[in-house]
């Protein structure tokens, strides 16, 4: 079995873009049967108000490009 050094050593010898995969999964497996069932149903509620705002019309959705300017603009004027 590898030591966690040899590990570390052939993941940082991966391309940027599968260093991110490993290290997205490793983060996952973190959080493995933590479950906070009380955060759970606050995030279920929050959901569900949060769908019955745009179905009942209270909220405007934006498309994506439209964030992606407003991104883009703010990054803009901090440079």
């Amino acid at each position: 079995m590898a030591t966690k050094e040899d590990l570390l050593s052939d993941v940082l010898r991966l391309p940027p873009e599968e260093r991110a995969e490993v290290a997205h999964k490793l983060l996952l497996s973190l959080e493995e049967g933590v479950e906070d069932p009380e955060a759970q149903a606050e995030w279920s509620a929050e959901l569900e108000r949060r769908a019955r705002e745009v179905l009942d019309g209270s909220v405007k959705t934006v498309s994506w490009e439209q964030v992606e300017e407003r991104i883009s603009a703010r990054l803009g004027q901090r440079r």
